[in-house]
């Protein structure tokens, strides 16, 4: 079975090592049919400290790493506009 492939934007970066990313999926109400925008925030290993908040990254699902840790930065989609200096 394939490996989940997310995308998601940087939220957290405090932490060494590690980024908390929000990921965005939209999600059909059962009852009234209407779509609902649903965050989940997950904890990525960046083993650089590359990523900063604001970014949009795409994230790999990996081995337990900690705790809470499940998931790897694959790659830094767009960097946030305030640092392209």
């Amino acid at each position: 079975m394939p490996k989940k492939v997310f995308v998601g934007t940087v939220i957290s970066d405090k932490m060494d090592k590690t980024v908390t990313v929000a990921v965005t999926r939209l999600q059909k109400h059962p009852l009234y049919k209407k779509y609902i925008k649903r965050t989940t925030k997950l904890k990525a290993h960046d083993e650089g400290n590359v990523c900063r908040v604001g970014d949009t990254v795409k994230i790999i699902e990996s081995r337990p790493l900690s705790k809470t840790k499940r998931w790897v930065v694959l790659e830094v989609l767009n960097r946030e506009a305030s640092q392209q200096q």
